[in-house]
């Protein structure tokens, strides 16, 4: 393998894991993504089933990241990441729907396809908004397997949001790729700094407030865009000698630390509530065995219910329950 082939397939990795994992994040954020990508309405509740694909072409770096996910047991969306060019994804995709549709099985002599979709990770001009494949089945006609396209970064973090495809927001650190790749000037630096502090992680604190985030996820999501980051900009001597670096380390790690301290003082504070509250389950559980045994011996020796009462100081009615 060739220096070249193997940077390809390090970056191509560093997507796909990045892709899966913000799929992988809590039910409600995957849901919310998957309303706001079809416009479709399920509730927060819905359960999700993963049917990951693999695929490598020769030159190890066409395919970034899919999955067929089924909602409800019923409906199914085959999502698909693309950091590269690739002529032949609407029949690589084809081909996953074919084999999704024998698999599931649904319905007998019908063969129902996910509904498809390709998210966009990089610009180009040329990218149009459906992939066509056309289907010829002879002199029964031809059919027209379309998937619609979803460019990111002719959005913005607000939009996302939005549309609750807030998951995706690590890779909009990538909008000024390109720029920062032809040079790394004060400005290019500064639009850097206020995409990734302002707009991005802004967005991400605004989602978490409003519920619509956990904390957990909020977290995972700055956890990836800081990979991002490392991966796309952190080599740059211009950045290292012009602090951007050390101003995404406190504003990304530094962040982190902050939640990952809340969420264990948390976590040990509702370990030591449990625990209190099992003792205290467990004492006055100790506690009332204890006292029937007392009841049982005076009865047995008085054989009167209010002398009983009497000696334990409660009511005769409570000692002739206890007593049954």
């Amino acid at each position: 393998m060739t220096n070249n082939s193997k940077n390809s397939k390090r970056i191509a990795q560093i997507y796909d894991k990045i892709f899966k994992r913000i799929l992988t994040l809590s039910g409600k954020s995957v849901i919310g993504f998957i309303n706001g990508l079809f416009g479709t309405d399920y509730p927060d509740d819905s359960t999700i089933v993963y049917n990951w694909t693999e695929h490598v072409d020769d030159e190890l770096h066409r395919t970034v990241a899919d999955a067929i996910i089924t909602i409800n047991e019923k409906h199914a969306y085959h999502i698909e990441a693309q950091m590269y060019e690739d002529e032949a994804i609407e029949l690589r995709m084809f081909d996953y729907g074919y084999r999704y549709a024998l698999k599931a099985g649904h319905e007998r002599d019908v063969l129902t396809f996910p509904e498809p979709r390709i998210i966009y990770l990089y610009e180009h001009e040329n990218i149009p908004n459906v992939k066509t494949l056309m289907l010829d089945f002879g002199e029964q006609g031809r059919f027209q397997y379309q998937i619609p396209v979803f460019k990111l970064l002719e959005h913005e973090p607000e939009e996302l949001s939005k549309k609750n495809m807030i998951i995706l927001i690590p890779f909009m650190i990538m909008k000024l790729r390109k720029n920062i790749e032809k040079e790394r000037t004060k400005e290019n630096m500064e639009a850097l700094r206020t995409l990734i502090s302002d707009d991005i992680l802004g967005v991400i604190k605004e989602n978490q407030v409003a519920g619509n985030l956990t904390m957990a996820d909020a977290n995972r999501l700055r956890n990836l865009i800081h990979k991002l980051y490392n991966h796309l900009y952190a080599h740059y001597k211009e950045f290292i000698e012009g602090g951007l670096n050390d101003m995404m380390e406190d504003d990304l790690v530094l962040e982190m630390d902050i939640i990952e301290e809340k969420m264990k003082k948390e976590m040990e504070e509702a370990l030591r509530e449990n625990t209190e509250q099992v003792t205290e389950q467990v004492t006055a559980r100790v506690s009332k065995e204890s006292e029937l045994k007392m009841i049982r011996k005076l009865y047995a020796k008085l054989q009167d219910v209010s002398q009983v009462a009497e000696l334990m100081d409660i009511p005769a009615e409570e000692v002739e329950e206890m007593l049954r």
